[in-house]
């Protein structure tokens, strides 16, 4: 299909390498998890802007499916929103690690499975305005469960359910967490066999 160019008032025809430059990084807050950086970058027109950035080190995302047709899920507290959400498991990648070891160390630590077959299926970007977070998305097939091993201070609820319930979840807004619900549309096109898995 060809790609057309809809003119649009911010449209700049003069400027068409929208790339920014990098002219000073700060770094503003060094957390555990997250560094929250400052930068200076220099627009295709030439004038010099504020970019304010959440760095963070990636995270896996796998979509369990047991041999019986279900999927394993989680119900895990998250602090910032105060309450209870259900979700894909999921995990952040360690600084060097292979994200397929850390999609099978996650799987295995939060919900007691292992996966004879692991697909890949995708890499997404879930806040592209305020962060430079990847999540890389696997499909986990033939699972043993061989007993969890959360790490310290994480509490999870495992449970598993059928795919068209989690979508129906996803409509009546039980499932709001966006990865877990761009994980189980992808898992949706993989089961009607309309996406093809590498």
């Amino acid at each position: 299909m060809k790609r057309r160019t809809v003119p649009m008032s911010r449209t700049r025809p003069e400027h068409p390498d929208l790339t920014e430059t990098t002219v000073s990084s700060q770094k503003a807050f060094e957390g555990d998890l997250l560094h929250v950086y400052q930068d200076h970058a220099r627009l295709p027109d030439g004038k010099v802007k504020i970019r304010e950035y959440i760095a963070h080190p990636g995270a896996v995302v796998i979509i369990p499916l047991l041999d019986n047709g279900e999927l394993v899920l989680e119900r895990q507290f998250r602090y910032p929103l105060h309450r209870d959400f259900y979700e894909l498991p999921a995990g952040k990648i360690d600084s060097g690690e292979d994200p397929l070891v850390c999609a099978q160390r996650e799987l295995l630590e939060e919900t007691g499975y292992t996966a004879k077959s692991w697909r890949y299926l995708a890499t997404l970007h879930p806040c592209i305005g305020y962060s430079n977070e990847k999540l890389i998305y696997y499909l986990a097939q033939e699972l043993t469960f061989e007993g969890a091993n959360l790490d310290d201070g994480e509490y999870l609820e495992i449970f598993t359910l059928p795919p068209a319930e989690a979508l129906e979840w996803v409509k009546e807004g039980k499932i709001t967490d966006n990865k877990s619900v761009s994980g189980l549309f992808w898992a949706e096109k993989i089961l009607r066999g309309e996406w093809a898995v590498k």
